[in-house]
């Protein structure tokens, strides 16, 4: 069987408390938790949902400029990418 066995979901509504859960997730080896959850909210979120996970993210006293292994931050991965405007916008 080829495809994907669920229908795909767009435009859900994430309320708080789901954009908050990307706050828990834990990094992979030794890389910067900050940057991990970032990174993960910006591959998961839309740019309006990842505006207000910036929010939680600051009031918990994150790091919004933690750098990845190779001393990158994640507002320098955005940057490559096309269609990374509105998150860069977020960063206010």
């Amino acid at each position: 069987m080829a495809g994907p066995t669920q229908p795909q979901v767009t435009d859900e509504i994430w309320d708080d408390e789901r954009v908050k859960t990307f706050l828990a997730m834990e990094p992979h080896g030794d890389e910067s938790a900050d940057y991990h959850v970032l990174l993960k909210a910006y591959r998961g979120m839309r740019a309006s949902d990842f505006a207000r996970f910036l929010v939680f993210f600051k009031k918990a006293g994150r790091d919004v400029d933690a750098c990845d292994s190779y001393g990158q931050t994640i507002w320098e991965t955005i940057k490559q990418h096309r269609h990374g405007a509105a998150f860069l916008e977020a960063r206010g």
